[in-house]
């Protein structure tokens, strides 16, 4: 009996085959052996499965070895020589596979002995299976290279398997370890995977001497420092494959994955704030430097290197702090990245772009990181118009996701980059710096994502106003305006001081645009062109002016004020006081005064030209508008009779806003539609009669005598004041007009050499010139060249025509603002009829051309008058009455669907004002009258829909209207208009009416009258019915009945309708067109004397049925 047992030992020690049946049942024995076997399974996914299930199953059991399982492992993945590749590749995946389930259970380490050798030293593990794992795994890395990674990555796992656990001898597993993995045989062969074993190595043995181990390829034992990274990046690069890919280029060993050793390097160079290995962070800027940039993203890398290099960049931004963020966007790494952003043709075009939404992303999650990467992606390595040569909006939505103190810290670093520097600094570069800082302000205020905040918008604002309209003399450190901190260095130039003042309007105009939440106390409203607090921004940027003028210690003005804007400044801020103390009624209107105001005041500091003219006429409409009564009773008594030729404020202010439009500056246009608005309630007849003349329809001749007029009468202007002009202005007007000299010479060349005349050289004197021609031929040319020159005058003014044909077009889109603008905010005025015929001429009248006005006219009509709930309450009936007639007079002419579709919106909305006015009858005599010309005219170009949707907007007038329809039907111009008259009817008589008494009199013996000598006529053959138009005929009737027979009081039998007569005629006709009419039984006649119709209808061989009641 020992001596059995002491056989079982040795063959359970042995790890013989049958030594699993011994401790386990053959349940148990099947299933390892089944799942080992299983894990050479071609199919990826079962493979998987099965390590799952082995890996599960080793766990749960102590009745094997590792060497036991080891040994089933190789002995079912051993290698033969009839395999094929793909077979041979399912082996070695099965021996991967079979190895890691053994380190995974931790069978590889367990230290609880055999159940049947509980006295004797049989353990499930030891450092004999240790080694023999290790030596098979390393076997499997030798013999396919692209199973290196994921052997060594196992080997990994064993040993922080060993490393965790108690056995004891982990430190003979790991100098073991060491001695396989770094062997004087391959000591100069290093590779990624070599790396990582060394990084998880080094420090388990701290006493190793890693100085020989590591060499010749590394210095000293820390391979992550300075001297030893250029070697790093080689390996890491993996240059040994690059020439093997060079030889061979279809081995397909590069992967897009990078390899796992970069997580163990951003362990050790970027640990987490719990993370227990020793920190080397100061040394990441360097690594990342010479290993990535330098290295993978070197000008010699293939697109496949600076494919991982865009992977490790991604692996780095999430670890990194905001210190050390700018180590990441190093100089290579940003030119491939904006070279492969730039076009979508380049190779790594879809990487780059992953790698830009990943930083968006990661912005969003992180928004205080927002600033420095905005640094980095515009700083040295970047570039200032990153977006714009990327073609992305990068920058864009990261300063989006950046919360309003990342937008301000963002503006001061800015300002930190207007000064120079260095003293040997380009003033060209400068100069483009300075311009791009004004653009990026510029920017941040147009775009609608950015957090907007008072603090920092007020900051851009004052250096747009302190630079561009002061010369800063001294620095106040001190200063509440951000821009005199600083002073310039070197010197602004005037060229950046306009430019300063032009991004200042646009900056305005921009603000004037945009909504903001203004919180008066415990409530909040949307108020345009504010800030927080409720006040103008251009009111802010004048009060910012007001205490530069009187701070002359630092600042000095470009441009003196001469005294007559003085005084008008001086009144400008009497208008001011008088505007604030305006009743609650009027503070809507008195706050587009003030807009306008201020915007005229901020465009005399700017030196705009006529601002001053107009400034003056404001102030005077202004004081006019809101007078106090003790001057009005003055003025009253001083002048009984009003002048004639005095305009209303109103208007006087309208027509200053109409000049802002044809300006056409953004600014100009902004504060014009904003002051509109407010301004709308004051608005008279007189003022919308203006604007109504600005959208009047002008030829291109006309357009084009007025602007020629103008621009002689400017030229004159400014012949006078530039008398005293230089050469150079002449030279300068001479180069415009070289290119149509140069035409013009050309054409006298081919003129003269027809002629037999060679061309005269430009250094010939005009004696010699002349004697060239005689008499004779400067008379035969002489009708060549008047023709020459008049073709040239007509192509002049022909163009001067297109193009003032396309100023007055894109103006009168502005003048449509104010109009959009007025039916907005003021449904219920009756200024909005006199807005109508106007319009609909716009749409109906405009080109080709002009199709972009004509829709946004459309639009005005279609979707804001005429769809408005509110319609104008205090409207003349004559006006609206004498409108509505016009607007049918044009149906009756018009030949498009569009136009027709508008005119009849039109109609609608003016028959609801007058419905509203109690103006029926007017409304239905005008529908009369053109559906009278429609049914009797054929050349009427309103159509049936017209009418019906009339009579759906309508159903009370429906009754009014039935009888006008029935008398149309009989003078119809043919059959066709006919049958769309009943088909009104119809439309009409489906209707729910209360009023069904009416359809009980009069109605139906006029339909009864008007269907029977239908029906005799077209017996006589006088009228051509087909079968579906009287079949029509029959449905309005019959709907007509249906409504008698839902009526409270019916008739009394027999009363109106004549049943015999009714059948005879009708059954008559029918047979005519292939209708058969069935009559009911007499018991199934009706109280009205009418029985039940049954009508059939022969057509195209089928038969087709349809039963009505009545």
């Amino acid at each position: 009996m020992p001596s059995l047992f002491a056989s079982c030992v040795e063959d359970i020690e042995g790890g013989g085959v049958d030594a699993l049946d011994l401790l386990n049942s053959p349940d148990v024995s099947y299933s390892i052996r089944r799942l080992v076997r299983g894990l050479a399974s071609p199919r990826e996914s079962s493979r998987l499965g099965f390590s799952v299930a082995l890996t599960e199953l080793l766990s749960k059991i102590n009745t094997v070895t590792c060497t036991q399982i080891v040994s089933l492992i190789s002995d079912s993945t051993k290698k033969q020589g009839s395999m094929s590749g793909q077979e041979e590749r399912d082996i070695h995946f099965a021996r991967l596979f079979g190895l890691t389930a053994v380190i995974r259970s931790g069978l590889l380490v367990r230290q609880t002995p055999l159940p049947s050798s509980g006295s004797s030293n049989t353990q499930v593990s030891s450092v004999e299976s240790y080694e023999e794992v290790l030596k098979k795994l390393i076997e499997i890395g030798e013999a396919k290279s692209w199973l290196r990674e994921s052997a060594w990555w196992t080997i990994g796992l064993a040993i922080d398997a060993v490393q965790a656990s108690s056995v004891p001898w982990k430190v003979k597993a790991l100098d073991t370890t060491v001695d396989y993995l770094f062997s004087k045989e391959k000591e100069s062969f290093w590779s990624p995977e070599k790396v990582a074993m060394t990084l998880k190595l080094q420090p388990l043995l701290p006493n190793h001497d890693w100085d020989s181990t590591l060499a010749p390829v590394f210095k000293g034992p820390n391979i992550l420092s300075v001297g030893n990274l250029a070697s790093l990046g080689r390996v890491l690069k993996e240059s040994a494959l690059d020439e093997e890919e060079a030889s061979n280029p279809g081995s397909g060993s590069w992967k897009p994955q990078i390899h796992f050793v970069w997580d163990m390097l951003f362990d050790r160079l970027l640990p987490a704030s719990d993370s227990k290995q020793p920190s080397q962070a100061g040394s990441f800027g360097e690594f990342f430097r010479i290993v990535v940039d330098e290295s993978l993203f070197s000008s010699t890398s293939s697109a496949e290197r600076k494919y991982w290099g865009f992977q490790v960049f991604k692996k780095a931004l999430t670890r990194v702090s905001a210190d050390q963020l700018p180590m990441l966007f190093t100089k290579n790494l940003m030119r491939s990245w904006i070279n492969h952003l730039s076009k979508s043709d380049r190779y790594l075009h879809k990487n780059s772009l992953d790698v830009a939404k990943h930083i968006q992303s990661f912005v969003q999650e992180n928004p205080t990181l927002g600033l420095p990467l905005i640094l980095q992606l515009t700083g040295i390595n970047g570039s200032q118009e990153f977006d714009k040569l990327t073609r992305t909006k990068t920058v864009e939505s990261i300063l989006s996701v950046m919360d309003s103190e990342g937008i301000k810290n963002y503006i001061v670093s800015l300002l930190d980059q207007v000064n120079s520097k260095d003293a040997d600094e380009d003033a060209t570069v400068l100069n483009s710096r300075r311009t791009w800082i004004a653009d990026q302000f510029a920017a941040l205020i147009r775009n609608g994502s950015v957090p907007k905040s008072d603090e920092w918008i007020q900051v851009v604002l004052d250096w747009y106003a302190v630079n561009g309209l002061y010369s800063i003399r001294k620095k106040s450190g001190s200063s509440s305006i951000h821009a005199l901190r600083a002073l310039p260095s070197p010197p602004f130039t005037e060229q950046f001081q306009a430019h300063c003042r032009t991004r200042l309007l646009s900056s305005l105009a921009d603000l004037t645009s945009q909504t903001t939440v203004v919180k008066k106390g415990d409530k909040t409203h949307k108020e345009t062109a504010v800030a927080t607090d409720g006040e103008f921004w251009i009111s802010k940027v004048l009060t910012t002016l007001a205490r530069l003028d009187k701070d002359t210690k630092h600042v000095s003005p470009l441009v003196s004020v001469d005294e007559e804007t003085q005084a008008l400044l001086d009144r400008v801020k009497k208008i001011h006081e008088k505007l604030d103390k305006v009743s609650a009624e009027k503070k809507d209107v008195a706050g587009g005064f003030e807009l306008v105001i201020s915007s005229l005041v901020l465009q005399c500091r700017c030196g705009e030209e006529g601002s001053v003219e107009n400034l003056e006429a404001c102030l005077g409409a202004a004081s006019r508008m809101f007078a106090s009564k003790r001057s009005s009773k003055k003025k009253s008594q001083q002048s009984t009779l009003p002048a004639d030729d005095e305009s209303e404020p109103i208007a006087i202010l309208v027509d200053l806003l109409i000049g802002y439009l044809e300006n056409a500056s953004a600014y100009t246009r902004s504060v014009a539609n904003e002051a509109f608005s407010h301004v709308t309630g004051a608005v008279q007849q007189s003022t919308i009669d203006l604007i109504l003349t600005q959208l009047e329809r002008r030829g291109p001749a006309e357009l084009a005598e007025a602007q020629s007029e103008e621009m002689d009468a400017s030229s004159e202007e400014e012949g006078e004041s530039s008398s005293e002009a230089s050469d150079d202005d002449e030279d300068l007007s001479e180069e415009c007009d070289s290119e149509d000299t140069q035409q013009v010479r050309k054409k006298l060349g081919d003129l003269l050499k027809a002629g037999g005349i060679d061309d005269v050289e430009g250094d010939e004197s005009d004696e010699e010139s002349e004697e060239l021609m005689d008499d004779e031929q400067m008379i035969a040319i002489d009708e060549h060249l008047a023709e020459i020159f008049r073709s040239r005058k007509d192509e002049q003014r022909s163009k001067k025509g297109v193009d003032a044909q396309r100023e007055a077009t894109h103006f009168k889109n502005r003048v449509l603002d104010l109009v959009d603008t007025f039916v907005k905010r003021e449904p219920r005025s009756s200024l909005n009829i006199r807005l109508i015929l106007p319009l609909i001429d716009l749409v109906t009248k405009s080109g080709m051309d002009e199709r972009q006005l004509s829709d946004k006219t459309k639009g005005i009509l279609k979707n804001r008058l005429t769809k408005s709930k509110d319609i104008p309450t205090n409207a003349a009936h004559d006006e609206v009455e004498t409108i509505l007639r016009e607007v049918h007079q044009r149906v009756r002419k018009v030949h498009s669907a569009e136009n027709l579709s508008v005119l009849s919106q039109s109609s609608l909305y003016l028959s609801r004002i007058l419905v509203q006015l109690n103006e029926d009858d007017g409304v239905v005599r005008i529908y009369q009258e053109s559906l009278d010309d429609y049914i009797s005219r054929k050349a009427s170009q309103a159509n049936l829909g017209f009418f019906q949707e009339f009579v759906r907007r309508f159903p009370v007038l429906g009754s009014k209207f039935r009888d006008p329809v029935l008398a149309a039907s009989s003078n119809a111009v043919n059959s066709y208009r006919r049958c769309q008259a009943f088909q009104l009817l119809s439309v009409i008589l489906s209707q729910h009416n209360k009023d069904n008494q009416a359809i009980t009199s009069s109605f139906q013996r006029s339909l009864q009258k008007t269907v029977l000598d239908l029906a005799n006529g077209a017996v006589e053959d006088q009228s051509a019915l087909s079968a579906s138009q009287l079949k029509d005929l029959l449905k309005a009737v019959l709907l007509c009945i249906r409504q008698v027979q839902k009526s409270n009081s019916p008739p009394r039998k027999g009363g109106i309708w004549d049943p015999p007569c009714m059948e005879c005629t009708i059954c008559e006709t029918c047979c005519l067109r292939s209708v058969q009419i069935v009559v009911a039984p007499p018991k199934h006649v009706s109280s009205s004397g009418i029985g039940c119709l049954s009508v059939e209808t022969r057509k195209s061989g089928r038969r087709r049925r349809e039963t009505q009641g009545g």
